[in-house]
């Protein structure tokens, strides 16, 4: 796997911890300010990597279908345990993928968003009503590796975006030859 798709992945399984997605969510401040309650983050907020939903209409040809974003930030009410009908999509930069790739996934959304829909939620959280959200709001996340034309086109476009430091990559490899060291008393 190449040191890029690393970056990306380690990204996506960073924003899967709601904690986490809730300070990607402090780099763009309007969308902060629709977390519920921050006394209670982790009840306030459902953090769902490559979503799916199931369409109700009967006439579809597919019930179920996976979202093109790489996150759904979900918000509820802590103390009711329902949703507010508000919901982020998180579109990470993936690695080789142009501007107009970016956007191309955004426009699959909101085509999907006009259908109703319900969400396959993570079992933790099955006991939520999962229909569809009344307001969907995009976010755009740059890492080190995208292109200065991304950024410029999503500026030009005024689509909310962030950009964040790529995170840190263990490797694998290096871990292995650690191991090897301390068994091996000759090095």
């Amino acid at each position: 796997m190449s040191n890029l798709q690393l970056q990306y992945d380690s990204l996506l399984s960073h924003y899967s911890n709601p904690l986490e997605a809730i300070a990607l969510l402090r780099e763009y401040r309007p969308y902060f300010e629709l977390i519920p309650s921050l006394r209670r983050p982790s009840d306030s907020l459902i953090s769902i990597p490559l979503p799916v939903v199931q369409f109700t209409s009967p006439n579809l040809t597919q019930s179920h279908v996976q979202m093109q974003c790489d996150l759904a930030l979900i918000m509820c009410d802590p103390d009711w345990k329902v949703k507010t009908g508000q919901e982020i999509f998180v579109f990470i930069h993936r690695p080789n993928e142009d501007y107009s790739a970016l956007l191309q996934r955004w426009r699959q959304v909101e085509v999907a968003l006009g259908e109703e829909y319900y969400w396959l939620l993570p079992w933790k959280h099955r006991s939520i009503i999962s229909d569809r959200g009344e307001y969907h709001y995009p976010l755009f996340v740059t890492l080190d590796y995208s292109p200065a034309r991304i950024t410029k086109g999503l500026e030009g476009a005024s689509l909310p975006h962030v950009k964040v430091a790529s995170p840190a990559i263990e490797s694998p490899d290096i871990e292995e030859n650690q191991e090897d060291r301390v068994c091996d008393p000759t090095q």
